[in-house]
């Protein structure tokens, strides 16, 4: 589950560097605030085609998503 947090906390970071609101992003997601709000707080964990779509919304990395740090 601390892994779910941490990307979680990443995905929130990358939305509020976007000035984007949790609604907008669910909107995108064809979801409900809270649900993706669940996404944020690390109790669900997203799957594949999530991550791509959040990558695409945010213009991130799934390196970004999971913090990895690859150089």
């Amino acid at each position: 589950m601390e892994i779910a947090k941490t990307i979680g906390n990443n995905i929130k970071n990358a939305r509020k560097f976007k000035n984007l609101t949790q609604s907008a992003v669910a909107k995108q997601l064809n979801m409900t605030q809270q649900q993706y709000s669940r996404f944020e707080n690390g109790v669900f964990e997203l799957n594949y085609s999530q991550i791509v779509q959040i990558c695409t919304l945010l213009n991130i990395t799934p390196n970004e998503i999971f913090g990895f740090d690859i150089q």
